[in-house]
């Protein structure tokens, strides 16, 4: 074990990043051996936090360790501590005897973490070569390490709530989006279709959605007008209400 890490307190990070079509989480593959079976499973990145480092500066460093990024959105969760979260199967002991740490009790503090998946971002995104993107839909079909379902879950749920009432889906979009884009992030991460009209009604009396002089260009339908957040303008009007519950 490092001695710079604290051994009974981590940062896991779920980090969502959006392609155009689906909302992917980044995962990173596990292997580990119990009774001489070799086990295969995910886990979501996370790392002990470091004597001279506080919480924030944990989830920052685990963030660029994975992705190569910086300064992306990020948000503190609420702490995990059970008991029995690190040994209720018996591999996820296995796997920490076998990385030096087989302590019983981690208290972790997730946060969860917005990227754009847009071309741009890809050339700076420089992912471990055991990390992986899945559809959320996905998750819940792999088998996931330690209490990390009830984790990302908790992230999800999180996330769905804070998208109603902070301008967060504009940290999954490119700087200049269409309005169709900006209503299928919300209908995906709400989970439910959105009535095409009233969304773009409440868009419009949104003065810091900018409308641009500006098309969608190479796409194979009719190029839709684009859009800019304006995070100046949201600034100065922060006392408005931002409610897209429809």
């Amino acid at each position: 074990m490092d001695k710079q890490l604290i051994p009974n307190v981590s940062v896991d990070s779920i980090i969502f990043g959006f392609d155009s079509v689906y909302l992917n989480v980044l995962l990173i593959g596990r292997d580990c051996v119990y009774k001489e079976i070799q086990y295969h499973d995910w886990k979501l990145p996370g790392d002990l936090i470091r004597w001279d480092e506080n919480l924030d500066t944990a989830s920052k460093r685990i963030l660029k360790d994975l992705t190569g990024l910086r300064n992306i959105y990020m948000k503190q969760l609420k702490t995990f501590g059970a008991l029995d979260r690190l040994t209720r199967r018996p591999r996820d002991m296995s796997w920490l005897i076998a990385i030096d740490h087989p302590e019983e009790r981690v208290i972790t503090i997730p946060y969860y973490s917005l990227i754009n998946l847009s071309k741009d971002t890809d050339k700076n995104l420089i992912l471990t070569s055991n990390a992986q993107w899945f559809n959320v839909d996905d998750v819940y079909d792999l088998p996931l390490a330690f209490d990390h379902h009830e984790i990302l879950e908790f992230a999800l749920k999180t996330l769905r709530n804070e998208l109603r009432t902070k301008p967060l889906a504009f940290e999954l979009l490119p700087i200049k989006f269409s309005l169709s884009q900006l209503q299928k992030i919300y209908e995906i991460i709400i989970g439910a279709p959105l009535d095409r009209r009233n969304f773009r009604k409440k868009i419009h009396n949104l003065s810091y959605i900018v409308p641009l002089n500006e098309k969608e260009v190479s796409v194979s339908h009719r190029p839709a007008k684009l859009y800019m957040f304006s995070r100046d303008i949201y600034q100065r009007l922060k006392k408005e209400k931002f409610d897209f519950t429809i």
